[in-house]
């Protein structure tokens, strides 16, 4: 039998968009406008309470199942998460998330704060501080298209 084990760690990433509060807060909270940049959802309800839930991955890779319920939202200031994350129906960690968006100088300071606990070796803190980056990118593309 394979040993069971949970490392748990906390990552903070920060970007500054030209983009409003507004518009960032945007970018989370419309299904239509977070599919450009992050999975799309096969379901989506933007309230606390409510549920994201999306299933998919590259066409050589796993399957990714992302499975979020919000638990607090402060618009155009703050979005507070928990999230499962299975890879091939392998649970491979569970977070709490933190997004907090800071109107600056010409535009909005991000903080993504992830406090996770991941499981037996499939997934790690580091791997997935560098998808953030990229996921974070990606965002910052989108908004400041049109900023």
């Amino acid at each position: 039998m394979k040993d069971r084990f949970v490392k748990h760690g906390t990552f903070v990433v920060e970007r500054t968009y030209a983009a409003s509060p507004e518009k960032v807060y945007h970018a989370w909270a419309d299904p239509i406008a977070k599919a450009k940049w992050f999975s799309k959802p096969e379901i989506f309800d933007f309230q606390v309470g409510g549920r994201e839930y999306s299933n998919g991955g590259p066409p050589d890779g796993p399957i990714f199942t992302f499975d979020a319920s919000y638990q607090e939202l402060v618009p155009e200031q703050r979005i507070v998460y928990t999230y499962t994350l299975d890879s091939d129906g392998i649970r491979i960690s569970v977070s709490i998330t933190t997004i907090e968006l800071i109107k600056v100088e010409g535009g909005t300071k991000l903080i993504f704060t992830e406090q996770g606990a991941f499981f037996d070796g499939h997934d790690t803190l580091e791997v997935r501080e560098h998808g953030t980056n990229i996921m974070l990118d990606l965002l910052g593309k989108v908004v400041d298209a049109g900023a």
